[in-house]
């Protein structure tokens, strides 16, 4: 029996369908589940209204994805949602891989001090639902739609047409844009015809949500061969509400209707906790997982994210992590698009970016999945071989693959890219994500990321700059002069940018590097926002290496 009360979201007939008026929106987004509703926010944030279509009137059922790293974490504080989601959630940095009874070896994701947010939180799905909905309800630009199913999808060059299923009947909208966030199972992706290639993984693992109180540390746990499991694999985690999340590997022949009764899960958890263990089952499930992606992310004015787009195996928490920041991705690009401040053709970029990022994170997932479920003797013997040794030798510890924890990709290829100015150093290259730091703004301590904010911002250790704003055919990017307007009063935003005196970064609305000058050259800068737009027949300034 489940301890968390379900809310229910009213129903509303919207003024359009009562009407039988067909209105054309800027933006409908199909699904509220975590990366729905981070897009709602992302571009209500860009001054963007949206409608959100979902065909329920709840959260997500069980704890479903339940680790949230350091990336979606800053993507969420730049939407105002970060701080409730680290305060109910359960942070962590370390974790912990055992072969049979014996500690292989420990790793720390974030062992450097001085960063704002934990390297991963563990916390429910539904309560992170929670959170974005009621985000999303205090937007004025932000229209959830409850009950509302997406039953027909046509489109035109110009928009969609879409036929939505309520508890009143059937009405048409339109739409300039349409962003699939409907999950593995999408719908939205069935209706325009779009493939979805890849591997489909036979092996099943069971999720069991436990109510207990346990003496484990907050810590990732994973065993491969325990001697509660034998053969297999199990993963722990910690999250709210005393509720600690148990992975276990069932193998190819397992029946997914038989393994969830209680009869054949309670006996598993004794096995590993003991027989005396007073625990409670929250939820279970059974998961078949797949590594595969959509061919690609736009089809005409449908733009996919999320599990729509592409599907991992959980282990290294790549499913909702990856989906945030496909949507911190496209916002940005939409509203510019929307504002006839950048090209249709801004939008094709998305792909390029997102479907590379998806590749890595399909690479690292298959790689993983491989390691912890070997397929032949050849590969058990290689595993078992790599988890002995790292008991002892540090050489070893890379080998083991229990899943490579959610890290942003680089668009180190991307075509918005400005060529490196500044090749000296090669950290904080054009395509990587924005490193926070801690700074000072007027006399008063902050963090890197809310001085960048949402928009193209210039960074530059150049104490004679004046400017404060560039103006670019109509975009405005903020000049922040170090020294001038923060301070690095501990040194480490110099450090984790290699900068010397007048090095100058410049930052896309998504807080990504996409162009950096050895000094301060408004020309050069002015280059780099136009090809950051996407804007054809501009020049651009190719700086010697």
């Amino acid at each position: 029996m489940s301890n968390y009360v379900y809310p229910r979201f009213p129903y509303v007939c919207s003024a359009e369908q009562t009407s039988g008026e067909t209105r054309r929106h800027p933006i409908v987004v199909i699904g509220a589940g975590p990366i729905g509703l981070t897009a709602a926010l992302d571009l209500a944030a860009r001054g963007q209204p949206v409608v959100v279509l979902d065909d329920n009137d709840t959260v997500s059922i069980g704890s479903r994805a339940v680790c949230y790293a350091k990336r979606p974490l800053e993507i969420w504080d730049r939407l105002g949602c970060a701080a409730p989601m680290v305060e109910k959630g359960v942070s962590w940095n370390i974790g912990k891989v055992f072969f049979r009874d014996q500690l292989s070896y420990q790793f720390d994701l974030l062992p450097e001090p001085d960063h704002r947010w934990p390297a991963m939180i563990n916390l429910q799905q539904y309560y992170l639902e929670e959170i974005l909905v009621e985000a999303c309800s205090k937007s004025p630009l932000i229209d959830l739609r409850w009950k509302h199913r997406l039953v027909i999808l046509k489109q035109t060059d110009n928009h969609a047409q879409l036929a939505v299923e309520t508890p009143d009947g059937i009405f048409t909208m339109e739409a300039q844009w349409v962003i699939a966030c409907d999950g593995a199972n999408s719908d939205t992706r069935r209706m325009v015809g779009a493939e979805f290639k890849g591997q489909f993984f036979q092996d099943r693992f069971l999720i069991a949500d436990v109510k207990m109180k346990a003496e484990f540390p907050t810590e990732r746990w994973f065993w491969f061969d325990p001697p509660f499991h034998p053969g297999q694999s199990v993963l722990l985690h910690r999250q709210s509400d005393n509720i600690w999340r148990i992975d276990f590997q069932l193998g190819w022949d397992a029946n997914p209707d038989e393994e969830k009764k209680p009869e054949r899960v309670i006996p598993r958890i004794r096995a590993m906790l003991g027989a005396s263990a007073d625990f409670e089952l929250e939820w279970v499930s059974i998961y078949q997982f797949a590594c595969r992606r959509i061919d690609n992310f736009r089809h005409g004015r449908v733009l996919f994210a999320g599990d729509a787009a592409h599907q991992v195996s959980p282990f290294g928490a790549r499913g909702a992590n990856t989906g945030v920041q496909d949507i911190d991705n496209l916002a940005w690009k939409l509203a510019l698009v929307l504002r006839g401040e950048a090209p249709e053709s801004l939008i094709d970029s998305y792909h390029e970016e997102r479907a590379y990022a998806a590749d890595d994170n399909i690479l690292n997932s298959t790689r993983a999945t491989d390691f912890i479920t070997p397929k032949t003797q050849v590969s058990r013997h290689f595993r078992d071989a790599a988890l002995d040794l790292a008991q002892h030798h540090a050489f070893a510890r890379p080998l083991v693959n229990s899943g490579r924890l959610s890290t942003p990709t680089p668009y180190l290829a991307s075509s918005l890219n400005t060529l490196d100015g500044a090749p000296d150093t090669d950290t904080m290259t054009p395509g990587t994500n924005a490193a926070d730091a801690p700074v000072t703004i007027a006399g008063q301590p902050g963090w890197l990321l809310n001085c960048l904010g949402d928009d193209f911002t210039v960074l530059t250790f150049d104490s004679a700059v004046t400017a404060k704003e560039l103006s670019i055919d109509g975009i405005q990017a903020r000049v922040l002069v170090v020294g001038r307007d923060i301070a690095d009063t501990k040194g480490l935003l110099a450090e984790r940018y290699g900068a010397a005196p007048g090095t100058t970064y410049l930052f896309r609305p998504d807080q990504y590097v996409t162009a950096r000058f050895p000094q301060f050259d408004e020309a050069a800068i002015t280059a780099a926002v136009q090809r950051a737009c996407g804007k054809p027949g501009t020049v651009q300034q190719e700086l010697a290496a």
